[in-house]
């Protein structure tokens, strides 16, 4: 998926909304498609691409690169390289991860008591 021009509109709003409130920024991104899905797996425990993508059934290899990606470079979750024949990556939640994800936990729960869907 491609990402928004510079020169848009909607690019212009929605930075004005991230620059208004840090809040509008984290919103956008857990809200791409499968974001907090990738978060709640690897803090079950699913360290491994192949655990993830096993968990999170129908995501798609490439969704989920792209998810770890973004979850890494916003220091929310931590890659380990490990040596060995094959080598391995692990993934683990940082500690400004696992505040979000109890923040996203009283959420969840708020949605479920709360939200009639």
């Amino acid at each position: 998926m491609s990402e928004r021009k510079l020169s848009s509109t909607n690019f212009y709003n929605q930075s004005f909304l991230e620059e208004k409130c840090a809040l509008n920024e984290l919103l956008y991104l857990l809200s791409k498609r499968w974001m907090t899905g990738v978060l709640f797996s690897i803090e079950e425990g699913n360290s491994r691409f192949n655990n993830l993508r096993e968990d999170l059934e129908h995501i798609s290899d490439h969704i989920l690169a792209d998810r770890l990606k973004y979850l890494e470079q916003h220091e929310l979750i931590h890659k380990s390289c490990i040596p060995g024949n094959p080598p391995r990556t692990e993934y683990t939640l940082t500690a400004k991860g696992e505040e979000l994800s109890e923040i996203l936990g009283g959420l969840c729960d708020f949605a479920e008591s709360q939200m009639q869907f």
